[in-house]
C-alpha cells in the first residue's frame, strides 16, 4: 500500500483528553506525521485549543470560551487548556494542522496566523476549514498551506480555488469515491480525508489512493499502512 500522511486528530483522544498536550505528545510516540488541533481564542485574544464553543463537554464548566479571559480558562481547567504557543513548542518538529472551527472574525484569524508566525511555525503548520476562514488565512498569509474544507460531492467553484490557492482538499471520508480521489488529483490538489477510525475504511481509504487520513486511532493507521 501507498504511504499517506498519519495526522493525529486533536491527538491520541482514545487515551487522553483531545487537544492537551498530553495527547498531542502521544499521538508523536504512536507515530503521528501530523496532529490536528482546534483553535479558538478567549476574551481577552489569545489562541488556545479548544473545538467547542464553551468547557462543558471537555470540562464540565458551562461557560463559554469568548466570555472568559486566558487566566480565567486556566483557572477553571486547572492548567488543561493549551495555548496555540505551549502546543507548538510541545510538538516541536512535528507538522500541524490547526483547524479553526466556528466563524472566527478576520481579526481572530489573523491573530492565530500572527502566533504562529511569533513562533517560528509557519513551515510546519497548515491550515484547515470552510471557505470563508481560508480566504482569510490567505489575506493574513499568502503562503499559507491551507486543506480547503469541503463537505459537498459538488466540485469547489474554480473562482474560489483560485482565491484560496488550497495545496489539499480536505473531505469526510463517507464521501469519497474513486472518481472523486482522480478528480482532486487531475485538478492537481493533494486529497486530505477526516475522521475514519476503523481499519476496514482506513483500508479502503488506502486503496483509493488518499494523501492524508485524519483519524482518532493514529496508532491504528500507522500499523495498517505498514503492512
Amino acid at each position: 500500500m501507498r504511504t499517506v500522511t498519519a495526522v493525529a486528530h486533536r491527538g491520541d483522544p482514545y487515551r487522553h483528553r483531545e487537544n492537551t498536550l498530553a495527547s498531542l505528545r502521544s499521538a508523536i510516540r504512536r507515530g503521528a506525521d501530523a496532529v490536528e488541533i482546534d483553535v479558538r481564542l478567549t476574551l481577552d485574544g489569545v489562541p488556545v485549543l479548544l473545538h467547542d464553543g464553551t468547557l462543558k463537554r471537555l470540562w464540565e464548566q458551562d461557560r463559554p470560551l469568548a466570555a472568559l479571559s486566558s487566566d480565567e480558562v486556566r483557572g477553571l481547567t486547572a492548567g488543561g487548556v493549551p495555548t496555540l504557543a505551549d502546543a507548538l513548542a510541545a510538538t516541536d518538529g512535528t507538522r500541524v494542522m490547526i483547524d479553526v472551527p466556528g466563524h472566527p472574525s478576520l481579526r481572530e484569524v489573523h491573530r492565530i496566523v500572527d502566533v504562529v508566525r511569533q513562533c517560528g511555525a509557519e513551515e510546519r503548520v497548515y491550515y484547515s476549514a470552510g471557505a470563508q476562514t481560508m480566504l482569510a488565512v490567505r489575506a493574513a498569509d499568502p503562503s499559507a498551506e491551507i486543506a480547503l474544507t469541503w463537505t459537498t460531492l459538488a466540485p469547489p467553484r474554480p473562482g474560489l480555488l483560485d482565491a484560496v490557492r488550497p495545496r489539499w482538499l480536505n473531505y469526510r471520508f463517507s464521501l469519497i469515491d474513486r472518481a472523486l480521489a482522480a478528480r482532486v488529483h487531475r485538478g492537481g490538489h493533494l486529497l486530505s480525508v477526516w475522521t475514519p477510525d476503523t481499519r476496514r475504511s482506513m483500508r479502503r481509504l488506502l486503496d483509493l489512493g488518499v494523501d492524508s487520513i485524519t483519524t482518532n486511532r493514529v496508532d491504528e493507521l500507522c500499523a495498517l499502512r505498514g503492512l
